[in-house]
């Protein structure tokens, strides 16, 4: 007689990892499945709180994932098969990693325990992924998925957050255990000591002319509460760094710019003015931190760093107070203690920025056809709500924007000075458009960086988003060609051709549109922010006069103030 095997005790290995990214709140899976993935897959259709998000390519998956982190603070998830698909994500990987993005990537794997496939297709992702995540991790039995998807949840969203990796082959996807989820724990950032506290109040007290620098570090929402009231009470000037642009609404009087630029602007000789900077958030990832030596290398800062780590110590960044903890709890702190002193003096640096408005805004009147990036800059801001969010990809264009477009809210204005990868712009726009379908998103990307996630117009039209993409189209590599030129190089190998956008779009079901002139330009930005649908702008733009991002005369400004 023949007798049927028991049935397997507890759930499949594929439903318990699904279970436990539902445990941790997961809300999408982003990405391109693969044969290893079909376990999950499976698993991930029986749910009833993730949905999955079907791209095009699992880098634009990845960048959606850390998007979703960027905006939420939670983790993105992301998912590809072995090989082809896992190395697909090792850009998302780094972007998340280094731009401070929550993120876990999942992938599949051909078994580990008996496979009769040689090698085929196999690379030890585990270790690739290593140097560019926070946690990398395989899966080699079911029973530990609990705890490696609660630990991989917990590096992630740990400051610095990041990107984290699991790999799940076949073989352990399809075991059964009758481990269940680990909860979620509750954890708070500690507060950092009152010693340190009176040490930074009483640096800035005895300044003459203190600054405030909004790193990365500083973009959550109770820290850019406290900023504001500390900005306030004590009347400190305040610029940003690209990645704490709407830490303080840039309308602000004491806003004196943004460091779009590595040195030069008028923003720096604001900092030059000052003999005490109180640095926020400061990350090592946003460029060298210029400010420290600045033009004048003989002139001496005193440095506070304020963070949720210790700071990286480099040859340009030396602070002689650190206040390590929760920023916003420390900033609340100073902010209750400090006294401002009468004696403070910010005219100059306060004239620097009106000199630099003038500049702009100046150059924003000009409206010459193809578009000249600072009269785009102003178009796209009088066409954007207050809560309106632009995402950027990069491209020359990115300095101008960083540099001209204020910023009302945190996360209106998505760009990434950390790995500054070309082809982001379109996917964190679609997720963002997906978390706020009630607020106006506009995707900004070059015709280079656009055309390499451009695949995913169907990803976005098919999820019905309402969306706006424009291109600037130069048909070249133009922040590249730029600084060929300004090498003294001779401009060669940098230019190509492009579809005809308006076509592109329209064969994914987009609306496609192409500028006529600066007037049609004002025109189709309102259309495309009045009309639902996915709409592409194709703006050919004028990039020969880049060199105006710095008035040539700001050391003659200098010199008069």
């Amino acid at each position: 007689m023949n007798y049927a095997p028991p049935p397997p005790e507890g759930m499949k290995a594929s439903d318990l990892f699904v279970k436990c990214l539902e445990e941790e709140g997961c809300e999408y899976v982003f990405g391109v499945p693969g044969e290893e993935n079909l376990d999950f897959l499976d698993s991930l259709s029986r749910s009833r709180r993730i949905r999955l998000i079907l791209t095009r390519h699992e880098q634009g998956a990845g960048f959606m994932a850390a998007t979703y982190g960027r905006h939420t603070g939670k983790t993105g998830v992301c998912l590809a098969t072995l090989g082809p698909g896992a190395t697909n994500l090792v850009t998302a990987a780094a972007y998340a990693t280094l731009g401070g993005m929550p993120m876990l990537m999942i992938t599949g794997q051909k078994p580990i325990k008996k496979s009769k496939q040689g090698r085929f297709q196999i690379l030890d992702v585990v270790s690739m992924m290593g140097p560019i995540t926070k946690y990398a991790h395989q899966m080699a039995s079911s029973d530990n998925i609990p705890s490696r998807v609660r630990e991989a949840f917990r590096l992630a969203e740990e400051e610095k957050p990041g990107a984290a990796h699991i790999e799940l082959p076949e073989d352990i996807a399809d075991e059964h255990t009758t481990a269940i989820p680990i909860k979620r724990s509750h954890v708070r950032r500690p507060n950092a000591d009152m010693k340190s506290i009176h040490l930074a109040v009483e640096m800035i007290e005895r300044a003459k002319a203190p600054i405030l620098v909004i790193g990365a570090g500083a973009n959550r929402k109770m820290t850019g509460k406290m900023l504001l009231e500390f900005v306030e009470k004590t009347g400190i000037p305040f610029l940003t760094t690209q990645l704490g642009k709407g830490v303080i609404d840039e309308r602000h009087p004491q806003f004196v710019g943004c460091a779009a630029l590595s040195a030069g602007d008028f923003v720096h000789r604001a900092i030059e003015d000052s003999d005490c900077i109180i640095n926020v958030g400061h990350d090592v990832i946003e460029k060298p931190p210029f400010f420290m030596r600045g033009a004048n290398e003989g002139k001496h800062h005193t440095v506070i760093h304020i963070s949720t780590k210790t700071a990286e110590v480099d040859p340009v960044y030396f602070p002689e107070i650190e206040v390590i903890g929760d920023i916003a709890n420390a900033i609340w702190a100073i902010q209750e203690t400090i006294t401002p002193n009468t004696s403070w003096d910010f005219a100059k640096m306060l004239a620097y920025r009106a000199a630099e408005v003038a500049h702009t805004s100046g150059l924003a009147k000009d409206e010459r056809f193809p578009i000249f990036p600072p009269h785009l800059v102003a178009q796209v801001r009088v066409a954007t709500p207050d809560d309106g969010i632009i995402c950027l990809d990069n491209g020359v264009y990115k300095i101008w924007f960083a540099r001209g477009y204020s910023a009302y809210l945190p996360n209106t204005v998505l760009l990434d000075n950390a790995l500054a990868t070309m082809g982001a712009g379109l996917p964190s726009a679609m997720m963002s458009a997906m978390l706020y379908p009630d607020r106006k998103v506009i995707a900004i990307c070059g015709d280079g960086g656009f055309m390499m996630n451009s695949q995913e117009m169907e990803t976005a039209v098919r999820l019905g988003l309402n969306l706006t993409v424009i291109i600037l189209n130069d048909s070249s590599y133009g922040m590249i060609r730029w600084k060929q030129v300004n090498m003294g190089f001779k401009d060669w190998g940098l230019t190509y051709g492009n579809p005809d956008f308006v076509k592109y779009a329209e064969s994914y079901g987009a609306h496609g549109h192409r500028v006529q002139s600066s007037a049609h330009l004002h025109h189709l930005l309102a259309h495309c922010r009045d009309t639902p649908g996915v709409h592409l702008v194709d703006c050919p733009v004028d990039y020969s006069e880049n060199d105006q991002i710095l008035n040539k005369d700001i050391k003659a400004l200098s010199k008069a103030l």
